[in-house]
């Protein structure tokens, strides 16, 4: 079992050169309040006086300290070419690998310097340790650290924080699991009120792994004593407490040697606690700690050995992930690029090896833009959204000019149908745009491996981007232009004999035969009458005429007041439109014989009105008596007007659902075509034509510091663990036993 201890005082080597607490190793944690002792307990231990003494906060560093047990004949420690054949004792910092200290003063002035290189000089602290190894043959294998007192308040020129920042050093130590706790106390306080202590219970509630150490014995008050404490009847502590006499600081201004104060310590056990002595004092300390490390390293050591195991696995898939050092960079350029376009390539494809499964993306989410997005918007289109019927009756008298409509113009359904047709322009734009953000989308999740090389080489990324970027931009405007085109091919040519169409227009052309005849034979039926006085009485042929236009020419009876202009303007211009003293003739405007008409001597008083009005004004411009635009208020159709609007209504109908899937199946297909095909099938060549060039692989190829020193320190700790692995290898069973 002595085996063990110089095995973990390696492995401490080893993680101490990488700087890495990611091992947990057994060793043994120095813990207590400032001048308490901690310094002096060691000192004892290694038997030379080498620490930075005074009053104060002295130890501002953690310090690892490893005692190795070196004798004659230790070939494996000592050798001629560092000089160690012949010497008793010596030390060598971590910092110093190749220097030996033979004068135990130059060590303490080492340590002295390097803590104020690091901690400076206004007594602060720094949590970086200095590992220092004392081989000799008068010590017992141990690895101990010393902490910084604990202390309450600052002194002097000391941070004001200087509590906490030791509380938070202490605790990093003794939270190890691996770690004994060796709790300094002093005799001459209540233990009860002992910081070192408390801090212990709080990390080993149970006290598996603390070890109590009482101090300052022979500086207790006269008529008390410790052995209520050193028995445990006061705190009890599981794996014990052992009282030691250290050098007071006059013995050490009058450098009094460490043998000489183990002498003393033993006379004054003796008398002072005969029962109590073979299990106190330095030298039962020394062994029972060395027992102590080597049963708990034993217990640790397997899940030790698992731990590196686990550990050399994981670092190695992170230096991996890092990539080698760039030997050939146009090699390793062309590699990347080749990389990219196929990871973005087989991201649209679906073909790409991490398939996500939290969200749509790529090729996939493309499809829904295509056929739920797109799909659903254009479903959601009414085709009468935005005609009203009245819009409807007005584009169809606009579409017969001044001539009164014998049927429905076909003018007015090409008109109202390509208003219609023009609301699937803006869907379709719309999808082009979700589909180039979703392509703009995939450079960043284009896989793993990708995203690892663009991390590594920033400005090649950086780069990729914008080649990218600018491709997908300069695809945009061809496709938009094509989708817009395919919009304007259906508005340039309404397809009336279209198969699907062609049913719906003879089924409604057969409709309004039927209804015609009904209407024809309706009106023959009704009797002739005479019209009253201010009215043209129509000829059989006006009748028919009229009847079959069924009035539709006339304006729609607003209200009264358009109903009075209408009747005004009708008698002046029946009255004006005659020759002047032809009040008897039986001819109309046009020579076509007129009967049943009166004579004009007496015309209506509105007619005076009108005439008197243009007499008294004749540089104002006429009254007009009908508004400009007639305003075509909610009113109740006539059966004609509603039959009409039925017909443009139900043509429009058909017509738009075959637009609208044509749109719906071609604006998807060119939106491929034109974008993402063309990207897919480019993007390599454009990538190389950009990028691949022998002036710029230099610079795009420059690692970014981070992942530089990532891989230099993940490099560093997988060679730590694997030379932990064989350390831990060499161990035989019946060294543990």
């Amino acid at each position: 079992m002595e085996a063990l201890i110089p095995v973990i005082n390696k492995l401490q080597d080893v993680f101490n050169t990488v700087g890495s607490d990611a091992i947990q190793l057994p060793q043994i944690v120095v813990l207590g309040t400032q001048s308490s002792g901690k310094s002096s307990v060691i000192e004892s231990l290694v038997g030379r006086s080498f620490l930075p003494r005074g009053t104060g906060i002295v130890t501002r560093r953690p310090l690892i300290l490893q005692l190795v047990y070196a004798p004659r004949d230790d070939r494996e420690h000592r050798n001629a070419e560092s000089g160690t054949l012949d010497l008793d004792e010596w030390g060598t910092f971590l910092h110093m690998k190749n220097k030996i200290y033979t004068d135990f003063n130059e060590i303490r002035r080492e340590i002295e310097s390097e803590t104020e290189r690091m901690a400076g000089s206004n007594k602060g602290i720094c949590p970086e340790p200095i590992n220092l190894k004392i081989y000799s043959e008068s010590v017992v294998n141990l690895t101990l650290i010393d902490l910084p007192g604990i202390t309450k308040v600052p002194v002097g020129d000391q941070p004001e924080d200087i509590e906490s920042q030791i509380r938070q050093l202490v605790l990093k130590y003794i939270c190890n699991p691996n770690s004994i706790i060796l709790a300094v106390v002093t005799a001459n306080t209540d233990m009860a009120t002992s910081e070192s202590l408390k801090l212990s219970k709080d990390v080993d509630p149970d006290g598996r792994r603390t070890l109590a150490v009482v101090t300052k014995l022979d500086l207790m008050d006269a008529g008390t004593d410790a052995i209520d404490i050193l028995c445990g009847r006061v705190i009890p502590v599981k794996l014990g407490i052992i009282g030691v006499v250290n050098r007071s600081q006059q013995d050490i201004m009058n450098n009094k040697s460490i043998q000489d104060a183990l002498k003393d310590e033993a006379a004054f056990l003796q008398r002072k606690y005969p029962t109590l002595a073979n299990r106190n004092g330095t030298p039962y300390l020394a062994k029972t700690l060395n027992r102590l490390l080597m049963h708990h390293i034993r217990d640790c050591l397997p899940e030790l050995k698992t731990r590196v195991n686990v550990m050399v696995s994981q670092f190695q898939t992170l230096l991996n992930s890092y990539g080698e050092d760039v030997c050939d960079k146009s090699q390793t350029l062309l590699q990347i690029i080749t990389k990219f376009a196929s990871s973005y390539c087989s991201t649209i494809e679906g073909t790409a090896r991490n398939i996500e499964t939290t969200e749509l993306c790529g090729g996939a989410r493309i499809c829904y833009i295509f056929h739920e997005t797109f799909g659903k918007t254009l479903d959601s289109i009414h085709p009468l959204a935005g005609l009203t019927k009245m819009d409807i009756l007005t584009a169809i008298r606009n579409a017969t000019g001044p001539r009164p409509a014998l049927f429905v113009p076909e003018v007015s359904f090409e008109l109202l149908v390509k208003r219609q047709i023009r609301r699937l322009e803006e869907p379709s734009l719309r999808c082009v745009e979700l589909v180039h953000e979703e392509m703009q989308r995939i450079i960043q999740h284009c896989g793993t491996e990708v995203q690892q090389e663009m991390l590594r080489f920033p400005k090649l990324h950086e780069r990729i981007v914008d080649v990218v970027t600018q491709l997908l931009r300069r695809r945009l405007p061809p496709t938009n232009h094509m989708v817009e085109n395919l919009v304007a091919i259906e508005l340039a040519y309404i397809n009336t004999k279209h198969p699907d169409f062609h049913k719906d227009a003879a089924l409604v052309s057969s409709l309004l035969k039927n209804s015609n005849v009904d209407h024809v034979k309706h009106n023959r039926k009704l009797p002739s009458t005479n019209s009253t006085s201010n009215t043209i009485v129509p000829n059989d042929t006006n009748v028919k005429s009229i009847n079959n236009q069924d009035e539709v020419a006339s304006f729609p009876e607003q209200n009264k007041d358009q109903q009075g202009h209408q009747m005004v303007l009708s008698n002046w211009l029946l009255n004006n439109l005659i020759p002047q003293g032809r009040t008897d003739s039986s001819s109309s405007v046009d020579g076509s014989p007129v009967r049943n008409r009166e004579t004009s001597t007496s015309p209506h008083p509105n007619q005076n009105t009108v005439i008197e009005i243009q007499k008294a004004s004749p540089q104002q411009k006429p009254v007009n008596l009908l508004p400009e635009v007639p305003v075509q208020t909610s009113r109740k159709l006539s059966e004609r007007e509603q039959r009409d609007c039925d017909v443009i209504e139900r043509l429009i109908k058909s017509y738009f659902y075959i637009v609208r899937k044509s749109i719906q199946d071609s604006v998807p297909k060119a939106v491929m075509h034109f974008l993402v095909n063309y990207v897919k099938d480019n993007l390599q060549s454009e990538l190389v034509t950009h990028l691949y060039k022998s002036d710029h692989a230099e610079v795009l190829l420059n690692e970014s510091e981070h992942v530089a020193v990532r891989r230099k320190e993940a490099a560093d700790m997988l060679k730590a663990l694997t030379q932990a692995g064989h350390i831990i290898s060499e161990i035989r069973e019946t060294h543990m036993w």
